[in-house]
């Protein structure tokens, strides 16, 4: 899942790029009155400034969400990475008993007496 957000991220952000620099800045109608008018014959007048404005826009909001879940899987990872492990419970007795040891019955009827 987290390739798939990468990957989106990145079109997304290539789009962005793409869609920035085909926008026209604030002093482009200046180059109008030079013969710079032609430009705008592919999407109209001003079919461009909207669709390319819109379409911006679109990508931002994506790239936003994108983000969010980027930074969302890499604080997940981290602290998967950085958590301390939790013992884990054996059932086995912590020091093991040898096999030959006398019990606290014969151990009591093996002295001798002081009589």
């Amino acid at each position: 899942m987290e390739t798939l957000v990468l990957i989106l991220h990145i079109l997304v952000a290539l789009g962005m790029i793409g869609l920035i620099l085909l926008q026209q800045g604030k002093g482009a109608e200046a180059g109008a009155s030079f013969g710079a008018g032609a430009s705008n014959t592919v999407f109209g007048a001003s079919g461009s400034a909207n669709f390319l404005t819109k379409s911006t826009a679109v990508l931002t909001t994506i790239f936003f969400i994108t983000s969010l879940s980027l930074a969302i899987f890499a604080k997940r990872h981290a602290e998967s990475l950085f958590s301390l492990p939790t013992p884990a419970t054996n059932s086995a007795p912590a020091t093991p008993t040898p096999v030959n040891a006398p019990t606290p019955a014969t151990i009591s009827t093996q002295t001798p007496s002081n009589s």
